[in-house]
């Protein structure tokens, strides 16, 4: 008997890359879903041994699902590149290195389609990929596949998105996902397409609130955090300075440190209280601590 999500059930978004797990967070809250990261639950991450994008989405799903008695949704994706034999497929993570560093990821596949293709225009054909899964503690799992073609470019454009965004021009599109507003990118993403069929088989009946969390100072900050902790280039450090600078217009009174003096006292005490800054790319590193200037305490 296949399981029905209804209204205020908790999910678990089975993902500790704060990127994706506010991608999902958004795509679901409207639903009246209480979504919770895997990294929030303290849940271990899995290794990823599977050799399928949707093998992967099911050993994550499941493993969180059944550590912590909820449904969970997760997903696999990444990028593809024809004249790479599909690579990174689901290594893209990987190619990212250990402090998943994109930029580093980027140059890497640059450099592989320069030895192997060239750069002549319009560039080397290229899709993103996304298996959604959703599991059950009992083991029932329903997977969802969304997919969105293009082509490289090179140098990367653009200081939205996340991971290869800023090297991904999809098809009849002249912004790279990295060049176009999130809002733009997010109606046509791989994992809006996939999101698109657990919609419309899971949450069709159930009530569509306009209003969520993201249009408060809350989720703005969760927003912000998420961009913080997955930038990797100076472009995508930009963006995320005049986000900075928006979110204090917008939701200042949620901020703890609004005047210069207190911001910097908190970015001081943030800097002193972290042990692993030496781990963080330099972007990453900098916006981490613009934003514990706002709210570090």
């Amino acid at each position: 008997m296949t399981h029905n999500l209804e209204h205020g059930m908790r999910l678990v978004v089975a993902s500790h890359n704060a990127g994706k797990v506010w991608e999902i967070k958004q795509l679901i809250a409207p639903f009246g879903l209480d979504a919770v990261s895997a990294g929030d639950l303290d849940l271990p991450e899995p290794e990823e041994t599977e050799t399928t994008f949707a093998g992967n989405a099911k050993l994550k799903a499941l493993a969180a699902a059944k550590a912590s008695g909820l449904p969970a949704l997760a997903d696999d994706s990444g990028l593809e590149v024809d004249v790479l034999g599909g690579a990174p497929g689901i290594y893209s993570a990987r190619w990212a290195g250990p402090s998943k560093d994109f930029s580093l990821a980027m140059t890497k596949v640059a450099e592989e389609v320069s030895a192997r293709h060239g750069w002549a225009a319009p560039g080397p054909r290229a899709n993103f990929i996304c298996r959604l899964c959703l599991a059950w503690p009992d083991g029932q799992t329903e997977v969802f596949e969304g997919r969105v073609d293009g082509v490289l470019v090179w140098p990367a454009r653009g200081g939205n998105g996340f991971g290869y965004d800023p090297m991904f021009l999809p098809d009849g599109k002249g912004q790279t996902f990295g060049e176009m507003e999130p809002a733009e990118k997010h109606a046509m993403s791989h994992r809006s397409r996939a999101f698109a069929l657990f919609k419309a088989a899971k949450l069709e009946g159930l009530a569509h609130t306009a209003d969520c969390e993201a249009s408060h100072g809350a989720g703005a900050y969760e927003g912000l955090a998420a961009a913080a902790a997955n930038l990797s280039t100076q472009a995508e450090l930009g963006t995320f300075v005049a986000n900075l600078r928006s979110d204090l217009k917008t939701n200042g009174a949620e901020w703890e440190n609004a005047d210069l003096e207190s911001f910097l006292e908190a970015v001081q005490a943030w800097i002193t209280d972290s042990r692993t800054l030496e781990e963080e790319p330099r972007w990453r590193l900098l916006a981490k601590a613009l934003l514990a200037g706002s709210r570090y305490e």
